[in-house]
């Protein structure tokens, strides 16, 4: 399956300030039987979202005029860490969310976030104060995945931040892992298996089925 490309994304940023957010946070672990993607975006952050009886939580940022359905976040050091649960990553994208941005992420959260078609960005503290500043301002954000930039509101200067080549390249034509293979080596792949079926014939029954 193909994730969602990504290419610009302009809109509010929730702001999330504290530092080591983790993917129980995220998406607390009695959830973990759920593992369709869809509808986990009610989940993301349940315990912060909602009170016990399922009522919303109302001063909490997700939920205030503003933010809700907002497509970015702007986070605190150590976004994601914890268990690897890629439920995290879906929940938060079936909230709405397209882009983190952060000082830093749970390495395994940060992978799938790039492989679900979320766009994360790691910016250095000196940049992350004013970047958190302007999303509690509920200034907009916009980002450019080709250009690789980041501005808000009406500054003219954007940000530039960095990515990994080919985690752009998927990004930017919405591939999954399956996908990334076979558009950057399906001609390899296919040449050998012509080479094979020439060389070892009964590895494919199909072809000599009568």
């Amino acid at each position: 399956m193909s994730a969602q490309a990504f290419t610009t994304l302009s809109g509010p940023a929730i702001p999330m300030a504290e530092d080591n957010i983790d993917t129980d946070i995220i998406f607390p672990a009695r959830f973990l039987l759920l593992t369709n993607k869809a509808g986990l975006g009610k989940y993301a952050f349940h315990d912060r979202r909602y009170t016990a009886d399922g009522a919303e939580v109302p001063d909490y940022v997700m939920n205030r005029e503003g933010w809700r359905e907002a497509p970015f976040i702007v986070a605190g050091a150590n976004f994601g860490s914890g268990s690897s649960r890629e439920q995290a990553v879906w929940a938060i994208h079936g909230a709405g969310v397209r882009c983190v941005i952060a000082p830093g992420f749970g390495e395994i959260f940060h992978a799938n976030c790039q492989r679900n078609g979320i766009l994360p960005i790691t910016l250095p503290a000196e940049q992350m104060a004013d970047v958190m500043a302007a999303a509690q301002a509920g200034t907009g954000f916009a980002v450019d995945l080709e250009t690789q930039t980041l501005t808000m509101g009406n500054a003219a200067a954007p940000i530039h931040f960095d990515i990994a080549p080919g985690a752009k390249l998927a990004l930017l034509n919405g591939w999954d892992e399956t996908a990334v293979v076979l558009n950057q080596y399906g001609a390899d792949i296919t040449a050998f298996e012509r080479a094979q079926r020439a060389t070892q014939p009964w590895l494919y029954p199909e072809d000599t089925a009568a």
